[in-house]
């Protein structure tokens, strides 16, 4: 079987864009997937300097370039199966999300549709978390369309909170949960639409 090849399009320091590389270069998610491409729109970012670590072939395009099909032509020329967004803040170009319907997830550290849409990322979601002084936080991973964090809900992992978490507490443990079901999630969309064996699917039914 020939192993799907995942773009991860990425613009900061990348941890989950390494939990996704560790997955798919080790273990089981090796024998369906590889990540063939990390993206990025900053020149200077840490998700660069992971992948090159990792050998993972890397590239910066800016923002012009990717709103003018670069994006999508890069995708095709380097026969992209699927995309994987960790830590993107762009808003993904129409053709491209035409070209990867239901091919391209992204992840988002709150609980949709609570703390999403435009400026929401980042410390910003976890500020609001905190204001709004939920009990509970976690992390949703969701299709990608064009509006930013609007696409169909395919997983959602919860956290409790402590009436004492700070904002950066509340960041440190939606973190953990990123890194523990990203990767094992996308392995299992992947799989399902190669009609190969789910590995554990219980990620997949968490969301209801």
């Amino acid at each position: 079987m020939t192993k799907a090849r995942i773009a991860i399009l990425a613009s900061g320091s990348g941890s989950n864009t390494e939990a996704l590389m560790s997955h798919f270069s080790t273990g089981p998610g090796s024998e369906v997937a590889e990540v063939a491409w990390v993206c990025t729109n900053r020149k200077v970012a840490g998700v660069r300097e992971r992948a090159q670590t990792r050998g993972v072939a890397e590239s910066h395009l800016p923002k012009a370039a990717m709103a003018e099909g670069e994006l999508l032509r890069e995708l095709r020329t380097r026969n992209i199966d699927w995309v994987a967004l960790a830590g993107f803040l762009l808003r993904v170009p129409a053709d491209v999300c035409a070209a990867f319907e239901h091919r391209m997830v992204n992840i988002h550290p709150a609980l949709l549709p609570k703390h999403g849409g435009t400026g929401m990322y980042g410390m910003h979601v976890h500020r609001a978390v905190h204001k709004a002084k939920d009990e509970t936080s976690g992390t949703t991973i969701h299709w990608v369309n064009e509006a930013y964090d609007e696409g169909d809900i395919v997983f959602q992992g919860e956290v409790a909170l402590e009436r004492t978490d700070t904002p950066e507490d509340i960041a440190t443990k939606v973190l953990e949960l990123e890194h523990l079901h990203y990767p094992v999630v996308l392995e299992g969309l992947i799989r399902m639409a190669q009609g190969t064996d789910v590995r554990d699917n219980t990620h997949l039914k968490s969301h209801n």
